[in-house]
């Protein structure tokens, strides 16, 4: 049986041999035996012919069959409008809900061409917003590794959260939920606290009406929410539109991240601390977490902004998984990390010897763990944070190597392990005795993760559900 799009260029292919010989429809339909309106169905792809009537309709024009089954239009004009057709049958252009145009020979090819680009830019950008695990993984790529030549700092962004602070008033310590608070009235914001956020948004801005809802304030963890209400507001600030791709999605969520690690952290005092902490050689994320009161990751994350920049100290900072995979990544000081043929890290497991895995070997998991690593790159210090949340444990760990570990608490430590990876036999291959024992004799079941087979949501934003957070704008419009 032949498909829609054969029987269209069927149809185009038996009419331009009919007009060829200068047959009306009903003058090739008595030659052949049919109606004429049976053989304008079949040249519009709406019936399929027999064989043998294919054969009659070949002979009368003075054609062969195997011209007429060819999948090539006859001449240009049947390509365009076979292309349109196509177009205008498709679930995309159905989505819209607007009717079709109707092809008549008095419709110029340039008016179908100027449709047709229409329906290209169209399709052109749906495939766009439409990014494969491979495709974000490569764009998450390119920003870090341009992250890492500009030493993960952005100037613009520090020096506009100093000017916001300065505005709501505050000079030092800890940001307060009230100073934040201040920053959004400032911008023409109300932070309001809902407990029915759509599922896949962190927050919902509502430009209309001048509302920031973010998750209940009593939430474990309340600390996040200025954090969440200070990335609602740099999109503001920063003038972002709907992203274009997945590359420009990520670009908006690295911005607003940075500014709400900017306003938590403000780069003065931040830098001031760390200096003060420097010249005593006792810097530590620890002691810089608890003096702004944020996460100890946030606090790793911001060393990466500000160390290099301001100390001339090259670092890696590592968030790994139980199972030692890579959930997010920086480094500027060479560590050799695993990646894949894209050169990138998420989601690659690391060295086993990395004090970011061993430490979850570690008995008392409520401080710092600190070791050195022998890499084939050099020797690494490095200071870990182990903690757990719903989905498993993790692990933070920032480090430097060697010879900057001086200006760092817990450089006296006496742990000290060897990593050969990426060579195999470091801790990816079994022993040989332990290999020979097992060959052949077990079969595991891997574990399928099904987010592996799915590209990524479509909509506005990456991710998100347009028409849960446009109900979840509904109920709360009047209120």
């Amino acid at each position: 049986m032949a498909t829609s799009i054969e029987l269209s260029t069927l149809g185009h292919r038996i009419r331009h041999r009919r007009s060829e010989k200068g047959l009306t429809l009903d003058e090739l339909g008595a030659l052949v035996g049919v109606a004429g309106s049976h053989l304008s169905l079949i040249e519009n792809g709406k019936r399929e012919p027999k064989l043998s009537l294919l054969q009659q309709i070949a002979d009368a024009t003075d054609s062969q069959l195997s011209d007429l089954l060819s999948s090539e239009p006859p001449n240009r004009r049947a390509a365009l409008e076979i292309e349109l057709e196509r177009a205008q049958g498709g679930h995309l252009f159905r989505q819209l809900g607007i009717p079709p145009v109707k092809v008549s020979k008095g419709l110029p090819d340039e008016t179908i061409e100027t449709i047709l680009g229409l329906h290209r830019e169209l399709q052109r950008r749906e495939r766009a917003t439409i990014a494969t695990p491979e495709e974000a993984r490569r764009a998450n790529t390119d920003l870090r590794l341009r992250m890492r030549d500009q030493d993960n700092y952005l100037g613009d962004i520090e020096r506009l959260a100093e000017k916001q602070l300065k505005a709501a008033g505050h000079h030092g310590g800890a940001l307060t939920h009230r100073t934040v608070s201040i920053m959004a009235e400032q911008l023409g914001f109300e932070l309001i606290y809902v407990s029915d956020l759509p599922h896949s948004a962190r927050s919902v801005t509502d430009l209309e009406n001048g509302r920031i809802y973010l998750p209940p304030a009593s939430i474990p963890g309340g600390h996040g929410l200025r954090s969440m209400a200070l990335q609602a507001m740099a999109h503001r600030l920063l003038g972002h539109k709907p992203p274009t791709d997945y590359a420009d999605f990520l670009q908006q969520r690295l911005e607003i991240n940075y500014y709400a690690a900017c306003a938590l952290m403000p780069e003065t005092q931040s830098v001031a601390f760390l200096q003060q902490a420097k010249k005593d050689r006792n810097l530590a994320v620890e002691d810089f977490r608890d003096a702004f009161g944020v996460t100890h990751e946030a606090a790793g994350m911001r060393m990466t902004n500000l160390l290099t920049r301001h100390f001339e100290i090259p670092l890696h900072f590592l968030r790994v998984d139980g199972a030692g995979a890579v959930s997010r990544v920086y480094e500027n000081d060479d560590l050799p990390l695993p990646m894949d043929v894209t050169g990138a890290v998420e989601g690659q497991v690391v060295c086993r010897w990395f004090s970011a895995r061993s430490a979850f070997a570690e008995q008392n998991r409520t401080v710092e763990h600190y070791q050195y690593t022998d890499t084939p790159a050099g020797t690494y210090w490095c200071s870990t944070q182990t903690g757990s949340t719903s989905d498993g444990e993790f692990s933070i760990t920032v480090g430097v190597p060697f010879d900057d570990a001086r200006w760092f608490r817990g450089r006296e430590t006496q742990k000290r392990a060897v990593s050969r990876c990426p060579d195999e036999s470091c801790c990816r291959r079994p022993a040989d005795e332990v290999a020979a024992r097992w060959v052949g004799k077990a079969w595991p079941s891997a574990r399928v993760h099904m987010q592996m087979f799915s590209p990524l949501p479509t909509g506005l934003f990456p991710g998100i559900d347009d028409s849960e957070v446009y109900a979840f704008l509904e109920r709360h419009a009047g209120g």
